[in-house]
């Protein structure tokens, strides 16, 4: 268990480690190119190494060293593995990998946690099947552990049932162009997370593969293709700036994260405007952005279905706004490391803080701050509420976070760079 020191005072410049998002896609893109890349600025964390070590298992040679790693990629030609590929409660690596070992010829198997074992990826079994995949959920509830045999993927047609998790989608178009035929892919109802499908495809354009598709992404067509070896940078984390965004706002103070761009490949990058709504200055910095905190922050209603991951950053945020704070179309956050909406709520309340539950909405009755107390902070195994909460504590005495250590999911060095803003 971690307390968190409330500050008087945050003038900091911050950098972060680089995208979780784009590290995992780009790994992806490395291994199954012809010839080997460079990936530049890469986060090492949990879930990447757990995406590394499967790309290994799979045939894929790489060297990571501590700002450059080297992937030998193998032109989509894949190794069955001796045992079973285990991915922890990494929801992006087990939906990218799934597909990835479509591409094999053999058994492969694919577990996870408990909580891993409770996430859904029928829909993209659904989706695999329509491309000629055996796949089937072991335990029969539509979550891992899968049991996969392999023999190439057929291509053509498919539709994906339904894009409440956007990594559905990005997981199928990484590995399409390796398909026996070109392809097209169908999504019925919406998508969410959108700026995560848009990553996806910038991705594969830098590697080589261009991707049609409509401005909804609900239909695609993916050539056949072969990703092309390069040196690709990987900007920084946005959703792991959000901590610091989130700490100036709060306290009233500056934070400049030099290594998020304007403008950014990541959706969360998003929560920068959001918080300039809320009464915040926001400025481009060299290649970063600098937020400066107000005197009085305001609440506001949005939408955040494209942002799931920065929704527990704006809720802490919001308990130190004034007036009501609505965010909505959230119902994804349910299926995360964690039920994210109910969790996020109940650390809130736990606080003092007056908050609201729906479906798929939350909504914060701010008042500044002055109801709010110190708790002890049940993380969940949730590397995000462990950061999201860690914020509130610069206010806030007492706040002592339990479980810290889970930040290594994403942030290993989290409480280091965090402990800097004092």
């Amino acid at each position: 268990m971690i307390e968190i020191k409330p500050v008087s005072i945050i003038n900091a410049t911050i950098t972060v480690p680089g995208s979780k998002s784009l590290t995992q896609r780009a790994l992806i893109a490395a291994a199954l190119a012809e010839g080997s890349s460079r990936l530049v600025g890469p986060l090492a964390s949990e879930d990447t190494q757990y995406t590394s070590r499967a790309l290994e298992q799979m045939g894929i040679t790489m060297e990571r060293g501590e700002d450059v790693w080297t992937i030998h990629g193998s032109g989509g030609v894949l190794a069955t593995p001796a045992k079973d590929i285990f991915l922890g409660n990494n929801g992006t690596a087990t939906r990218f990998l799934t597909s990835v070992a479509a591409l094999g010829h053999g058994d492969f198997k694919i577990d996870g946690e408990e909580r891993m074992q409770q996430r859904p990826i029928a829909p993209l079994m659904d989706a695999l099947k329509g491309w000629g995949v055996d796949i089937l959920s072991v335990n029969g509830t539509g979550c891992p552990p899968l049991q996969i045999t392999s023999k190439g993927l057929a291509g053509g047609s498919t539709i994906l049932p339904e894009g409440k998790s956007s990594q559905y989608l990005s997981s199928l178009l990484l590995v399409a162009p390796y398909a026996q035929q070109a392809s097209t892919l169908e999504v019925i109802g919406d998508v969410f997370s959108k700026p995560y499908v848009a990553m996806t495809l910038s991705v594969m354009s830098d590697f080589g593969v261009s991707v049609e598709c409509n401005e909804e992404f609900t239909s695609f067509t993916i050539p056949q293709g072969t990703y092309k070896a390069m040196e690709y940078e990987i900007e920084g984390d946005a959703s792991n700036a959000s901590y610091f965004w989130a700490a100036a706002a709060i306290t009233g103070g500056q934070v400049t994260v030099s290594n998020v761009p304007v403008p950014s490949l990541q959706g969360d990058a998003g929560l920068v405007p959001l918080l300039a709504r809320m009464g915040c200055e926001v400025s481009k910095d060299g290649n970063g952005i600098t937020l400066n905190g107000c005197d009085r922050l305001e609440g506001i209603t949005v939408d955040m279905g494209d942002m799931p991951d920065v929704v527990p950053t704006l809720a802490v945020v919001a308990a130190f706004a004034h007036g009501k704070t609505v965010i909505s179309n959230i119902a994804h956050l349910r299926i995360k490391e964690c039920d994210r909406l109910t969790a996020t709520l109940t650390e809130l309340a736990k606080m003092g803080a007056k908050v609201e539950e729906g479906d798929d909405y939350m909504v914060i009755h701010g008042d500044g701050g002055a109801r709010l107390h110190g708790a002890e902070i049940e993380t969940y195994n949730d590397h995000r509420m462990a950061m999201s909460f860690a914020v509130a504590g610069l206010r806030v005495p007492s706040v002592k976070i339990s479980g810290e250590g889970c930040v290594a999911k994403s942030f290993p060095d989290f409480w280091e760079r965090f402990g800097k803003l004092g």
